[in-house]
């Protein structure tokens, strides 16, 4: 492959193992585990690390997406014949479309945290992104994961380079979060060579257009799904007109139908009974990659904000040096910061978990899939936090351009309407929040996460008498990383108190386990923030860190109010007496922190992008 990307392949096969160099020697982190160990700002990786070269190939991306997309929004949304396959064809003959590909293959072989990287800047591409993303993630990873090595050979040089653009066929009318309940049906033929599949198939990113169908059926009477390979020229498959949609309307959306479709014995991806886990690995890379294109999303939007607010003037000023505004765009920032932290922390945490199973002798697809597998719940938590901090970037975006930002002649509207599919696609947040959880307990039941150890420690610990230094004297975050500690606390009292009270019906108990899940994320990520700003200024001091410093504090000092209510509302449904007033004591102890001048935060971190016209963290 020739394309723009050459170059960079030798020198990203050499950086792969460069982060692990650069930390200090520790035992390798379990998924989930950062709720009840310490994790030191040297053991993770920050955006910062990345390479020369992989900066500049984030910079060809921008560069395609300023000319190719941006310049097109209109004739993108108006869904003009061939155009958006075009620009799929386009960014394959750059190498867009081949980063998490082998060379073998035709792509390009890269890390994972690459591919993340890439994933963030095209997020800002709005229907591009969600065709991009589907081609190279659901419609491109099965095959790359479960294919044999004929599938592979035919059909994954193709899917780089663009020259077959592909789909991925799960959703039903009836089976959306509970894919497996599918009524789409496969039937072996009398002679054995064949696969006869019918069923239907709704809201197929990129289905107008597909050569290659990945289907999931249920083959004759069994209980799961299995998944196969189609392609477009088969006979017995028909689709609908495009989906009129509220965003990403540049986006194909297609109903597909089969009837009596022969598929040949040989395109089964993966072993019969296998597409339910086909599915869920598949969507576990699609959720962290989404939450990653959000944070793209996000910066683009502050840029636009930032800049309109210079631009507009009212009371004889711009706008941009109101308190109010000012106020919108340091919490737009700070929320992408600790978004944009927690994601490449844990995108090094799997690429180092593949590269320790490879290490161990096992084959690099399988130990891709255990890796991402591994990070199930940190990869969920990205998703749900990109995608919320996206929606409310988007709205403040909305009003800072005020009555502009109605009007379909500004790229507020449309940015509006895009980002809102974020929150349903890769699995809801609702679903996303419940089966984190439940990884969680489901871990810590099987022993392999000390969860219940904690806890119960935590219980003895409300029995003592408390210690008020609360991190007293030391050096910078000495006290936020006390806080970061009680706020662990107080996820293992809640949960494992509930664990305990309501046994196996915890499981039905939705509205706990969402109150649990968002305590973990705002945990997560508030502590993935101070490690990075730690890092930063281990690196280049307090004075040249000042913004990130006030980020890394605001962020923390509202995750505690909303890991407090979230605390509350668990408590108060589940206990009673005089063990819930313990536990209340306890969460008032475990959140006790100083008051923050939070006006003062923002207006430095507002000011640093006023003056550098844009995000400039």
């Amino acid at each position: 492959m020739h394309n723009k990307f050459t170059n960079f392949r030798e020198t990203e096969t050499t950086r792969k193992s460069r982060p692990m160099e650069t930390k200090v020697e520790r035992q390798a982190i379990k998924g989930g585990e950062f709720l009840i160990r310490e994790t030191l700002p040297e053991e993770i990786f920050i955006p910062e690390e990345f390479s020369e070269e992989q900066k500049m190939m984030a910079q060809a991306c921008q560069d395609f997406i300023d000319k190719e997309v941006f310049p097109y929004q209109d004739r993108i949304d108006n869904m003009e014949e061939g155009f958006m396959a075009g620009l799929l064809t386009k960014a394959g003959e750059l190498g867009l479309l081949g980063v998490s590909i082998p060379e073998k293959y035709g792509g390009l072989g890269m890390s994972f945290n690459t591919s993340m990287l890439i994933a963030e800047v095209i997020g800002s591409a709005g229907s591009f992104s969600t065709a991009q993303g589907a081609q190279t993630g659901i419609g491109t990873l099965p095959i790359l994961y479960y294919g044999t090595e004929e599938q592979k050979q035919k059909y994954l040089p193709g899917l780089a380079s663009a020259e077959l653009k592909t789909c991925y066929c799960l959703s039903e009318p009836d089976a959306g979060s509970d894919a497996n309940s599918a009524k789409t049906k496969a039937v072996l033929t009398e002679d054995g060579k064949f696969y006869s599949i019918t069923g239907q198939k709704m809201w197929i990113s990129n289905g107008g257009f597909a050569d290659v169908l990945l289907v999931f059926a249920k083959i004759e009477d069994d209980k799961d799904l299995s998944t196969f390979i189609l392609e477009r020229s088969f006979d017995g498959i028909t689709m609908n007109e495009e989906e009129k949609k509220m965003g990403i309307k540049g986006s194909s959306t297609r109903q597909i139908f089969f009837n009596d479709c022969k598929v040949p014995v040989e395109n089964l991806l993966g072993e019969r009974g296998q597409g339910f886990k086909i599915a869920l690995n598949v969507l576990n890379i699609g959720r962290i990659k989404l939450g990653v294109a959000a944070i793209g999303a996000c910066k683009h939007l502050i840029d636009l904000s930032v800049n309109y607010g210079i631009e507009r003037k009212q009371f004889g000023k711009s706008i941009v040096e109101f308190g109010a505004i000012q106020h919108k765009l340091a919490k737009m920032a700070t929320k992408t910061y600790a978004c944009e932290s927690a994601s490449y922390r844990a995108g090094q945490d799997i690429e180092d978990k593949i590269d320790a199973l490879i290490k161990e002798g096992m084959d690099e697809q399988q130990a891709k899939l255990k890796g991402l597998e591994e990070f199930a719940i940190e990869c969920a938590i990205i998703k749900v936090h990109g995608s919320e901090i996206l929606d409310f970037a988007v709205d403040e975006g909305v009003q800072i351009f005020g009555g502009m930002g109605y009007s379909a002649e500004a790229p507020m509207e449309r940015a509006y309407r895009d980002a809102r599919i974020c929150r349903i696609y890769e699995g809801t947040n609702e679903i996303n929040r419940l089966m984190l959880v439940g990884i969680l307990i489901k871990r810590a039941m099987k022993g392999e996460l000390d969860v219940m150890g904690k806890a119960m420690a935590v219980g003895k610990e409300l029995q003592s008498v408390p210690s008020f230094g609360n991190g007293q004297g030391g050096g910078l975050f000495t006290k936020e990383k006390e806080t970061i500690k009680n706020l662990k606390k107080i996820i293992l009292m809640v949960a494992g108190d509930a664990v305990q009270t309501l046994g196996v019906a915890m499981k039905d108990e939705q509205e706990i386990l969402m109150n649990v899940a968002d305590m973990m994320i705002e945990i997560y990520l508030a502590e993935s923030t101070i490690l990075r700003t730690e890092k930063l200024v281990a690196l280049h001091g307090e004075e040249a860190c000042e913004s990130q410093i006030n980020m890394s504090q605001l962020y923390l000092y509202e995750a505690v109010d909303k890991i407090a209510i979230a605390a509350k509302e668990a408590l108060a449904s589940f206990s009673s007496g005089d063990k819930q007033k313990v536990m209340l004591m306890g969460l008032k102890r475990f959140t006790k922190t100083e008051l923050v001048n939070t006006k003062k935060l923002r207006r430095q971190i507002a000011r640093k992008m006023i003056d550098n016209k844009g995000y400039a963290f």
